[in-house]
C-alpha cells in the first residue's frame, strides 16, 4: 500500500482513554433522543408531568388536612348530639322507651334511627380509612367525656344495605321508609352506628348519617372526575409544547441541511431570514461563512493551479540547460531531480483536480460501475473477483469512481489478489477493497492518507507514485459525507472500506 517515508508516533492512548464515557452516561446518551426535537419535547414532557405530580401531591395533602379538620368537628356534632339521646333514653323508665320510639318514628323520625336491643349487634365495620379512624377517635372522645357513666359504648362506621337493627335479625334497608329517611339515601352512604349500654340486658341502638354523608370520597382528592381533567389539561399543555418546539426546531433541521449540503459540495438556496433573532443571527453568520469558505476555495483552487502551472515552465527551462553541462553524471543527477520536480507538480495539480469534481449527484448502480472496473483489471492480466448486489447508492458517478479506482490501482500494486464487496450495514452502503499483499504496519495505519507518504516497499515497487492515492480517495468519500477505512485484513493483506450514507433498495426501480 501506498504510505509514508518516515514513521511518525503513534497516537498516544491516553487521549483515546480521556473519551472513554462512564458506564452510566454512555446508558444516558443510548436513551436520549439523538434529535433537538426529541431531547426538547422530553424535557418538556418531563417537566409538565413533574409540575403536576408535585402540584398534584401538594393539593391533595392539604385537602386531606383540611377533610380531617372538617371530619373531627363534624364528629364533635354527632358526638355532643348522640351523647344527649343516650342521657334522654337513660332519664326514661325502662317501660317508657319503646313507646318514646315508636312516637318518634310515627312522628316522622329524627336525626338518629333509635331502636333497644338485648345485647349489641354484630355488624360488619369499616376499617382502614384514615377519616373514618380520625371520625370514630373523636366521636369516642367526645362520648366518654359527656356520658362519663357509660363505659359500655360500642361506635362504627357501617355500610347501610346489611345493616342489622334489632335482635331478630331485621335489616335497616327492610324498614318502612319513613322510619329511615334520615339515615337511608339513595346513594349509599357510611352509617354512623352507636350502641350504648343503658342497664344490663338493655342496649340502645342509635344510626345516623354524618353531617357530609359522603366524607369519606373527600378523603382521596384524586378522583377519576379529577384525573380526567388532569389528564386532558395535561395532554393539552403537552401538545402545545410540542407544536412550539417543533416550530423552535424547524429553522434548526433547515439550517443542518443547509450545512451538510454545503459540507459535500452542493449550492443550497439562501435561508429565509425569518423566526427568532438568534436564528436570524445564526442564519447571517452561515451565510456569511459559506461566502468566506466559498471565495476561500476558488482562491485557493485559481492559485494552485496556477503556481502549479507557472513550475513547469522554470522546469523545462532548467531541463534545457542541464543539456549544456558537461559532466554527464551531474547532468543525469539534474535530470532525476528535475524529474521528480516535476511529478510532484503534476501529483499536486492532479490533487486538486480529482478531489474537486463539480458534478450532480445522482443514483449510482454499483453493480454496473464495479464490473465495468474489474473487467478492466482482468483484461490487463490482474485477478479480481466481484458478486453483484444489487445495490444502489446517490453519488457523483465520475467522483465516487476516482475514488474507488484509486483504492483499487493501489491493491492491484501490492496485492496478488483483489476482492470487492458490497453490502448494507447500519443503513450505509459499505464498499470494501481487499488486497493479499504485505499489509501495511500497525503504527503506520493513522498516517496511509497523507499526501507524499510511502512505505518502503511502495518505493520499490512503484516508483513513479506520489503517495496521492489514498487522500484524494479520503477527500471525495468526505464531501459525499462518508468514511474511508483502513485496516490490516485478518489473515493478511490489507482492506480499504468505503461507508456512503444511503439505504439499499429495489434496483428495477432506480431511476
Amino acid at each position: 500500500m501506498l504510505s509514508q517515508p518516515h514513521r511518525r508516533p503513534a497516537p498516544a492512548p491516553v487521549a483515546a482513554a480521556a473519551r472513554v464515557l462512564p458506564r452510566w452516561q454512555r446508558w444516558l446518551n443510548r436513551c436520549l433522543p439523538q434529535s433537538l426535537l426529541g431531547r426538547l419535547t422530553l424535557v418538556m414532557v418531563i417537566g409538565v408531568l413533574l409540575t403536576q405530580l408535585v402540584g398534584n401531591f401538594i393539593w391533595a395533602a392539604q385537602r386531606r388536612a383540611e377533610a380531617l379538620s372538617e371530619v373531627a368537628t363534624a364528629s364533635q356534632h354527632v358526638g355532643r348530639s348522640a351523647a344527649s339521646a343516650v342521657r334522654f333514653f337513660l332519664s326514661l323508665p325502662p317501660n317508657y322507651r319503646p313507646l318514646i320510639i315508636q312516637q318518634f318514628r310515627e312522628m316522622g323520625g329524627t336525626r338518629f334511627f333509635a331502636t333497644i336491643n338485648r345485647k349489641p349487634l354484630e355488624v360488619q365495620a369499616i376499617n382502614g380509612q384514615a377519616l373514618a379512624d380520625a371520625a370514630l377517635k373523636q366521636l369516642r372522645a367526645t362520648l366518654h367525656e359527656d356520658l362519663p357513666n357509660t363505659p359500655n359504648l360500642r361506635i362504627a362506621f357501617v355500610m347501610p344495605d346489611r345493616l342489622p337493627v334489632d335482635d331478630d335479625g331485621a335489616l335497616l334497608a327492610d324498614l318502612p321508609e319513613s322510619w329511615t329517611q334520615q339515615v337511608l339515601l339513595t346513594r349509599p352512604a357510611p352509617v354512623l352506628l352507636i350502641q350504648a349500654e343503658m342497664d344490663p340486658g338493655h342496649w340502645l341502638y342509635l344510626a345516623a348519617l354524618m353531617p357530609n354523608p359522603y366524607f369519606l370520597e373527600t378523603g382521596n382528592p384524586l378522583t377519576h372526575d379529577r384525573l380526567l381533567l388532569q389528564a386532558l389539561s395535561l395532554a393539552a399543555v403537552l401538545l402545545l409544547s410540542i407544536l412550539v418546539v417543533r416550530w423552535i426546531t424547524r429553522p434548526l433541521a433547515a439550517l443542518s441541511d443547509a450545512a451538510t449540503a454545503f459540507g459535500q459540495g452542493e449550492k443550497p438556496p439562501a435561508l429565509p431570514e425569518t423566526g427568532s433573532r438568534e436564528f436570524i443571527n445564526t442564519v447571517r453568520a452561515f451565510d456569511a461563512m459559506r461566502q468566506r469558505i466559498g471565495r476561500y476555495i476558488d482562491d485557493r483552487e485559481k492559485l494552485f493551479v496556477s503556481i502549479s502551472h507557472d513550475l513547469r515552465t522554470p522546469i523545462m527551462r532548467l531541463k534545457l540547460r542541464t543539456e549544456l553541462l558537461d559532466d554527464e553524471a551531474m547532468q543525469a543527477e539534474f535530470h532525476d531531480d528535475l524529474d521528480e520536480l516535476d511529478m510532484m507538480v503534476k501529483g499536486a495539480l492532479q490533487t486538486v483536480k480529482d478531489s474537486d469534481i463539480h458534478e450532480n449527484p445522482t443514483e449510482v448502480r454499483l453493480d454496473a460501475l464495479l464490473e465495468r472496473m474489474v473487467r478492466d483489471a482482468q483484461l490487463a492480466g490482474h485477478a479480481v473477483t466481484f458478486v453483484a448486489s444489487g445495490l444502489t447508492v446517490t453519488a457523483k458517478p465520475l467522483a465516487l469512481k476516482r475514488a474507488i479506482g484509486n483504492l483499487l490501482n493501489n491493491a492491484l500494486h501490492y496485492g496478488v489478489q483483489v476482492e470487492l464487496a458490497v453490502r448494507e450495514q447500519h443503513g450505509n452502503i459499505e464498499i470494501t477493497v481487499r488486497d493479499h499483499g504485505p499489509g501495511v504496519p500497525d503504527d503506520a495505519l493513522a498516517e496511509l492518507c497523507e499526501p507524499y507518504v510511502r512505505l518502503e516497499h511502495g518505493r520499490s515497487q512503484n516508483a513513479g507514485g506520489m503517495g496521492l492515492g489514498l487522500g484524494i480517495a479520503r477527500g471525495i468519500v468526505q464531501a459525499h459525507g462518508g468514511e474511508l477505512a483502513l485496516a490490516n485484513a485478518p489473515g493478511g493483506g490489507f482492506v480499504a472500506t468505503i461507508s456512503l450514507p444511503g439505504g439499499a433498495f429495489n434496483p428495477e426501480r432506480a431511476t
